[in-house]
């Protein structure tokens, strides 16, 4: 790949925790230790530039190439068709943003020297997971080995936003307390209303094959830590898995960070929209981090309701209407709700802007309603969509604005 001095200008080195390497990194981030500081990953799908047919073999050129060029970056995901991307740790949405645009742009790079462009969308539109193949990385084979057909199934790209707790808050609590407000970040974030070549009718259909793996959906109503650590050491004890990593949660206490990881959410077509969700979670983390009292209200019964409103954001997306113990409440009316209620804590982490933002959201659809727009549009060309999606993931077009070919029929 062809070098370009600017890389320099992004990259910083540091030596490893053993003192025996050196590690490249981006020179984006400012502060790993501050509170509530946050982190974003990215997954993507690699597909032929002319076709955008989904690669469902790549080679490893491109991905020493990807993660060279972005610091130690960027890497491979479970199947050869996904590449992914993880920040460094940010406290200022500004530079969060910067950088997402640096490792798209780097790994898009990387991507065309071997004939290939990313595409940011959770599912991609034409692509038949029959004929997925798993990465060549030892974590990879093992885990299709024991998932098999489900594993392969897994052609999916989401994103994981991460959020540091700080003393005295426990992650586990502040987890529970998050339950509710789930649905709400799957909505805004659909990208994934097509599965083998075939609309699914749902705006984020990504959750309904991810959750055919073990350990997902809504995390457990566990009351502390230390049931949580029980969990996790029975299922390792028992041989079911072998760390707490293959925990995959919604939303999960990260087992490498000081973090709570959101892993709800689709990847987001464009890198402005997966800014604002992130601002709105890191935000609603302080506020139930300094309110613990938010996790005792979350029991069985709320839980619950939560289960189904995560059904009802994947089928309808940012027209969903939720379901409450007080009655029906529209996403916009929610939506207001928990920006006025977090919006002082966003002023504190200075992402007020964004929080406030995620009504455009809704205002001119997420990835999902434009792509739906886009086949209604093209005459149910899906060619048309991936087309839209391999632009927009570069920020090289202006998504369609009207709601028209994406309302919700109920």
């Amino acid at each position: 790949m062809r070098f370009d001095p600017k890389i320099l200008d992004k990259l910083r080195l540091n030596l490893s925790a053993n003192q025996q390497h050196l590690v490249i990194r981006s020179a984006i981030g400012i502060d790993a230790n501050a509170a509530y500081s946050f982190g974003i990953e990215e997954e993507y799908f690699l597909a032929d530039a002319k076709t955008h047919e989904v690669a469902m073999q790549t080679p490893n050129g491109l991905f020493e190439a990807a993660n060279w060029s972005t610091g130690g970056q960027a890497m491979r995901e479970m199947l050869q068709a996904q590449i992914e991307v993880a920040s460094n740790v940010h406290v200022d949405p500004s530079d969060a943003r910067e950088e997402l645009r640096f490792l798209r742009n780097e790994v898009a790079a990387a991507a065309a020297q071997h004939g290939l462009v990313i595409m940011a969308s959770a599912t991609h539109p034409t692509a038949s997971w029959r004929f997925s193949k798993p990465s060549p990385k030892p974590r990879y084979k093992e885990m299709i080995e024991d998932l098999r057909t489900i594993g392969h199934r897994n052609m999916l790209c989401g994103m994981h936003v991460h959020v540091q707790i700080p003393p005295p808050a426990e992650r586990v609590a502040v987890m529970r307390a998050m339950i509710p407000y789930l649905p709400l970040f799957i909505a805004l974030a659909t990208s994934s209303p097509f599965w083998n070549g075939k609309e699914t009718g749902l705006r984020g259909y990504r959750l309904a094959a991810y959750d055919e793996l073990p350990r997902t959906g809504l995390p457990e109503l566990f009351a502390d830590q230390s049931e949580y650590d029980r969990y996790v050491e029975a299922l390792v004890r028992s041989g079911v898995m072998p760390d707490e990593s293959y925990v995959w949660w919604a939303l999960r206490p990260s087992s490498r960070h000081p973090t709570l990881e959101l892993r709800a959410p689709d990847v987001c077509t464009r890198l402005e929209d997966a800014v604002l969700i992130a601002s709105l979670y890191r935000a609603l983390i302080k506020h139930l981090c300094e309110h613990p009292d938010s996790s005792e209200a979350v029991d069985n019964v709320e839980r619950a309701i939560a289960v189904e409103n995560k059904w009802r954001a994947q089928r309808y997306g940012t027209d969903c209407i939720f379901a409450s113990k007080d009655g029906p409440i529209e996403i916009r009316e929610f939506l207001d709700q928990v920006i006025a209620r977090v919006l002082p804590d966003a002023e504190a982490l200075g992402c007020a802007p964004e929080v406030e933002h995620c009504r455009a959201i809704l205002e001119r659809g997420s990835s999902a309603d434009a792509q739906l727009r886009v086949y209604r549009e093209a005459g149910n060309d899906l060619g048309a969509v991936t087309q839209w999606i391999a632009r927009q993931t570069l920020g090289e077009n202006r998504a369609p604005s009207s709601r028209g070919a994406a309302e919700r029929v109920e």
